[in-house]
């Protein structure tokens, strides 16, 4: 299935995954993560989120400044 073929359904859960990503990025460091390991997984879910928002599919019914803002907050 192509991404042209998503259902309403499946584009939603693309961005509740995108809003798992911008949820932890609007976290505090999490107990037993090093700044290290902070600094990794925030770059690695702003990179999911770059992904997320180049996605030709989103419909009205997400809301993409959401995941730009925390991608603005965290680069």
């Amino acid at each position: 299935m192509s991404e042209e073929d998503l259902t309403p359904e499946q584009i939603q859960k693309q961005y509740d995954a995108a809003m798992d990503s911008v949820n932890l990025l609007n976290s505090s460091k999490p107990e037993g993560f090093t700044d290290s390991d902070w600094t990794d997984h925030r770059a690695r879910n702003v990179e999911h989120l770059e992904i997320m928002v180049a996605k030709p599919y989103w419909t009205d019914a997400q809301d993409i400044a959401v995941l730009q803002a925390a991608i603005d907050a965290n680069s």
